[in-house]
């Protein structure tokens, strides 16, 4: 396996890694509130890529690493078996992804909120 493809498949890892930080990182608020340092921008960007159609700079990253490793598609292994279909799912329409931002500014605001009654309760 060529080292384009073996970094294009950890370039995949870390995505779907930064995907579950963004929509369940907002958890590790409630055990260590510093973390919100680092999530609350992560989150802030999961959901501007969702609603602005944006493209998150890993997938081109991994695309390029993909072409210059001679592929021309997902097939093959378990990253392109497993979890190309999270990242990429088939029917992904703007409409969708505003569900979907939704969803993960829905997810963390209660987990935020959460954290916050817990830290008043804790100061009083």
């Amino acid at each position: 396996m060529p080292i384009a493809a073996w970094l294009a498949d950890l370039v995949v890892i870390a995505h779907g890694l930064f995907i579950v930080f963004v929509v369940a990182g907002g958890l590790l608020v409630l055990r260590w509130p510093s973390a919100a340092w680092v999530h609350l921008p992560a989150a802030v960007w999961g959901v501007l890529i969702e609603w602005a159609g944006w493209i998150c700079p890993l997938t081109p990253l991994e695309n390029a690493l993909r072409h210059t490793a001679g592929e021309a598609g997902y097939s093959g292994g378990f990253v392109e078996r497993y979890l190309l279909p999270l990242i990429y799912p088939a029917g992904l329409t703007p409409a969708v992804q505003l569900w979907l931002g939704l969803a993960v500014l829905g997810i963390n605001v209660a987990v935020y909120a959460l954290a916050w009654a817990r830290r008043r309760r804790r100061h009083r």
